[in-house]
């Protein structure tokens, strides 16, 4: 059985291109699932089988930050890796993911080489 991801990203034409830059770095998954906000994100996650998540920081309605520590207290889903891909790199910001469970980072923008040499290690 493939990997399935979830991409979390309140603008459509960023998950997208995310989509496509795993594509391009080759990484192949048999179901990309999408969402606009952590609260979509977890009812997805509530309901799909996921094996990692690639999630922007800065999002209505729930950001990343509070995704990834509303996420931590579901049994059934804290355990699923959470990758950032985000603008914010400030070491504050990204301390604070890594903390709530992000297992790392990607900045925005970035090339499908990055997406490889980041993502490939987790899967």
């Amino acid at each position: 059985m493939g990997k399935n991801v979830l991409l979390v990203d309140d603008s459509m034409t960023m998950r997208k291109i995310v989509g496509r830059s795993l594509r391009q770095a080759g990484i192949e998954f048999d179901t990309i699932f999408e969402a606009a906000d952590g609260l979509e994100a977890l009812e997805i996650l509530e309901k799909e089988s996921v094996d990692i998540v690639l999630s922007d920081i800065n999002m209505p309605n729930m950001d990343g930050i509070s995704f990834l520590r509303e996420k931590a207290n579901r049994e059934a889903i804290k355990d699923i890796p959470v990758l950032m891909i985000s603008t914010e790199t400030g070491d504050d910001i990204i301390g604070e993911a890594k903390s709530l469970g992000a297992v790392g980072n990607i900045k925005k923008p970035f090339t499908p080489d990055k997406v490889n040499e980041i993502l490939g290690p987790l899967l």
